[in-house]
Parts: structure tokens; sequence; C-alpha cells
């Protein structure tokens, strides 16, 4: 969406000028899948699809929010003085969330604004749209209200907001990405420490094709917690002859060795995938530093091998465009990224070949899941930003 654009639609909305454009990008993940909250590494980038904002101070204490992605919800008011969740307020409590924790965290945003958002990421493509708007709405009251904040403490907010006021009990890799990104270049991020690493992310003549399953995923209502609840008894049982902290401290050698402590054949797949998928980051930025793309492209494929079989969150829709994206000529690699259970999956094809991919991959989806998928070039984008003040 064009400033100008972005300006006109908020004055629409509200009758006023904007004090502020905005935008925050959407992520991918490289790869590095469910490790965030299992203490291991994860390997995203930001692009440019994302959620664009334009927002503007009021006198009151009334926050009047807009999407143009929901037209028919209208303009949504709420109270600065009543942030609390309530389902019929749809996408706007993740704003609210925002806001009442920089608010409990000590920041002064000491009256209510109006907020135009625009997205162009798909909608429950995996593609972390709400990730997405919680950065957005971090920097505008950070912008708003002069807030002395940093980068960091909104990439914390933002998950804060996911887990305890969403109630999705998911890592922090889609907020870091969103909030850290730079421009062709790719977070290497240890979730235990926060440590990062910006990766120059050199494909030579290859571009990351997004492939949409078009099948949309409520991240709240899908067995995320539940992997996740597996995965953290799994560790409890570890920890009775292992002195560590998360899955994430293990090798594929000791795991193997003490795997007999997990009382369940359910568990011991899902801590596997954890700990292999780990090791398989850990491998994938020394080949991406090294050049070589082709592992690079092996590693993406034993992680989708093992979200499937090991961690089984990917599903007809995933495994049909993964799979038929594996036999093209010229792809190296291709994966689910996301959560899974639908949304995207992701594969670094030549340059010259991605129609001729998306042709082949296109029609064989259709024929095996009976609706089309949607393919897009990944551009690699700078994280949350202003785009211009009035």
């Amino acid at each position: 969406m064009k400033t100008e654009e972005l300006k006109h639609a908020f004055y629409t909305t509200f009758g006023e000028e904007a004090d502020a454009l905005f935008f925050s990008p959407g992520r991918i993940n490289l790869i590095g899948e469910h490790t965030d909250y299992n203490g291991g590494h994860v390997f995203p980038a930001a692009i440019t699809l994302g959620t664009y904002g334009a927002a503007k101070k009021r006198s009151d204490r009334t926050l009047r929010f807009y999407s143009a992605n929901f037209e028919e919800a209208g303009i949504i008011e709420v109270s600065l003085d009543h942030l609390t969740f309530d389902k019929a307020d749809s996408w706007t409590n993740y704003a609210k969330g925002v806001l009442k924790f920089l608010q409990e965290a000590g920041h002064r945003i000491d009256s209510g604004m109006d907020v135009f958002i625009y997205g162009n990421i798909p909608n429950g493509s995996g593609l972390s749209s709400s990730a997405s708007l919680e950065l957005l709405i971090g920097i505008i009251a950070e912008e708003l209200f002069d807030l002395e904040v940093t980068r960091l403490d909104l990439v914390k907010i933002g998950k804060q907001t996911e887990n305890d006021f969403i109630g999705v009990n998911s890592g922090i890799m889609d907020q870091f990405a969103i909030g850290m990104g730079a421009d062709n270049k790719a977070i290497y991020l240890d979730t235990n420490t926060l440590d990062y690493d910006l990766v120059p992310l050199d494909l030579g003549d290859n571009v990351i094709v997004i492939m949409n399953t078009n099948k949309r995923r409520e991240l709240a209502d899908s067995k995320y917690n539940e992997r996740r609840s597996e995965c953290e008894t799994a560790l409890s049982e570890l920890q009775t002859k292992l002195a560590i902290k998360t899955l994430g401290d293990l090798d594929l050698e000791t795991f193997d060795e003490y795997s007999y402590l997990i009382k369940e054949e359910n568990r011991i797949k899902r801590a596997r995938h954890a700990v292999s998928e780990n090791q398989r980051t850990l491998e994938a930025r020394k080949a991406l530093e090294a050049g070589n793309l082709e592992r690079f492209g092996r590693l993406m494929n034993a992680s989708h091998v093992s979200l499937e079989h090991d961690y089984e969150v990917t599903g007809l829709e995933l495994d049909t465009l993964v799979h038929t994206a594996w036999q093209q000529e010229g792809v190296l690699g291709a994966r689910m990224t996301g959560a899974g259970f639908g949304g995207c999956g992701i594969a670094i094809v030549k340059k010259d070949k991605v129609e001729d991919f998306k042709t082949a991959v296109g029609k064989r989806y259709v024929e095996v899941v009976g609706y089309a998928p949607d393919f897009y070039v990944a551009e690699i984008a700078s994280g949350s930003k202003v785009l211009s003040h009035k």
C-alpha cells in the first residue's frame, strides 16, 4: 500500500489526517520449527508482506480501530480504561493486549487514538499476521506517546500478549523476527539467551517461493498447545537423569542414549523432533555461510520429514505442496513454515524455473486437495518501522 493511499484511507475512515504512518512485516522461518519454545535455535526472516498502519492521538480516552481487512466489523471502539479480552472485539484484542502490557510495564499512554490497519499477509496463512499486528501497535504507541521503549521490550510485550492475553502458548520467534528484521538478512536466534546474529541471505540465482495452502489455521484452536505440553513432559522425564534446562541443550547422540526415560512413544517423537531440528538449524547456518545452498536445501527437506512424521503438524495440504515441490526441476529444498496445520510452505527455487514450478505444483495440489494454492516470491525485509510523520 502506497503512503498516499494509506493517508487517504485514514482520512476517509476518521475524517482527519493521520499523525504518522507505519509498516510491520510478516515473517517466514527458513528452518528451526517448533524449536523456539523448546530452547533451541531458529532462523527466520522478515518479509515485504505485512501490516500497514496509520494513527492519530485523540484528546479523550477512546481507542477507535478500523481494519480494511474486516470492513464488515466497522470501527471498533474500546476504552483505554477497559483493556480486557473480549471475543466480540475480534482482531483488536491483539492491540488491546499490547497497550495493556505497555502500561503495566510503566509506559505512559495518556490518551486514546484512532488507528487504521491494512494487512496484505493472507489471513490464517502462518506468516505471522498476529505478531506483525502486535509489533505495529507497539511502534505506533512508541511514536505517538514518545515512549522510551527498546525494540526488544516491544518484542517481549508482543509475546506476552500472545501468551497471556490471547491464550496461545507460543515462543518468541515471530515477534523477534518481525521486530529485528533486516533487508536481505536472516536472523539466527538462540531462543534461550536471545543472542542473535544477522546472517546475509545470499541465494544467488534462486528465490524463496511461499506456497500458501489456503487452508486457514487458527493457532489458539489448534494442537499447538498440546505439542508444547508433550515436549514439556518429555523434558521433565529426561531431567530425572540429565542436568538440562531445555530440549535444545541436547545433541542427538545424548537424546538417543537417554530416550528410554520418556514413557510414551508420541512424546519420544515430539522430543526427537525438537532435538534434531535444533541440530539441523545449527548446520543450516554453517551451510548458508559457506555458500552451500544445496546442503541448506537438503536440511530444509529433512526438517519437513521430521515435522511430518515425528511432530505430526503438516497434514495433507502442506505435504502435497512440499512433496510435489521436491520433484520439480530447479528446487533446492522445500518445507512447511510456521506452526503447521495448514498455512504455508516455502521452497528455494531457481529464478528461471519459478513459473514452471507454480504451474506444476499448483496443478497437482488442485488434483489432490480440490482447490488452488497461492504462490508469492518472498523478498526479505527490515523490521517494523515508522514510514512517515505528518
